[in-house]
């Protein structure tokens, strides 16, 4: 960050009392003050349960001049939209009605908050999630089909095999918005777009994974 942007957040966050009536615990996550740059960012602090592998950060983001909220589930980070503003008030304002929420969700599924579109199309019944293998590869099942995990842009992870030793995975996704299942690699934190898993139905979904999974599980290996 440039020094006078740095010196500028840091001072508007040496006032910011909300800062100090966080509680240091919420929702069986911990409270860790960061006061750090990082890159062209500045953390200010964040909530992280390290059982889970969840946390959520805020943060200055310099390129847009804005505050923001990055939520970490695995090796997935994204920032939550909802959060993006243009002051500490405002953003203390959004903290206030919905972040207790956020902990909530990351933090235990709740099918309740599932998309319709999911449910229509049954990801979290489906009959082949008893035949996903707990653990290909050293990569371990971090999250199944029962539970999906909702991102960004219509999108939800319905598989990932983590190796967190190696900040390495592979995910398939499906968007509701595309209705289409799609892969995606991660190497040492560096996504890599897989097209071998295209497709619209479950049933072909499950035909490409008993076909691919193994092999792509083993090449991510041999590379890492």
């Amino acid at each position: 960050m440039k020094k006078e942007q740095l010196e500028k957040v840091q001072a508007e966050v040496s006032v910011w009392t909300y800062l100090q009536s966080l509680p240091p615990e919420k929702n069986n996550f911990k409270l860790k003050i960061l006061m750090q740059e990082v890159a062209d960012t500045f953390q200010i602090y964040s909530y992280e349960n390290d059982d889970l592998k969840r946390k959520t950060t805020i943060y200055y983001h310099e390129e847009t001049k804005e505050y923001k909220l990055l939520v970490t589930i695995g090796l997935t980070e994204f920032c939550a939209i909802e959060y993006i503003s243009e002051s500490l008030d405002k953003l203390e304002v959004i903290l206030k009605e919905r972040f207790d929420n956020l902990l909530g969700d990351i933090s235990h599924f709740n099918r309740e908050h599932i998309s319709s579109i999911i449910e229509d199309k049954a990801i979290m019944d489906w009959e082949y999630i008893d035949n996903l293998p707990k653990e290909i590869d050293g990569f371990k099942l971090f999250i199944n089909p029962k539970e999906p995990v909702k991102i960004i842009n219509g999108s939800y992870i319905i598989i990932d095999y983590c190796d967190f030793s190696k900040e390495s995975n592979f995910i398939i996704y499906y968007n509701v918005f595309r209705d289409e299942f799609f892969g995606e690699a991660r190497l040492h934190r560096i996504p890599e777009v897989t097209y071998e898993y295209d497709c619209s139905e479950l049933k072909d979904l499950e035909s490409l994974l008993a076909k691919n999974l193994q092999a792509t599980l083993h090449k991510i290996r041999e590379r890492i």
